[in-house]
């Protein structure tokens, strides 16, 4: 898991009292999905932000792969 990951799941109380130990891998696999999607989606929409201006294309590419590397999502 990525650590960013694992942090939010630790603010979210996804950790609290050993819940991350008592789920399946099962779990584990779709709350590590439910955010890699949450991230895209995020992506997705500032890329719609960018088709709808005037914002320069490698500038949106650059902030989507900061997003996605500060989240440890591969392109």
């Amino acid at each position: 898991m990525k650590a960013r990951f694992e942090d939010l799941m630790y603010q979210a109380g996804l950790t609290a009292q050993g819940c991350w130990d008592e789920m399946d891998g099962y779990d584990h696999a779709a709350i590590e999905k439910f955010a890699n999607l949450i991230v895209q989606e995020c992506t997705g929409v500032m890329f719609q932000m960018w088709f709808d201006s005037e914002i320069e294309a490698s500038a949106v590419a650059d902030v989507r792969k900061k997003i996605r590397n500060h989240f440890g999502i591969e392109e």
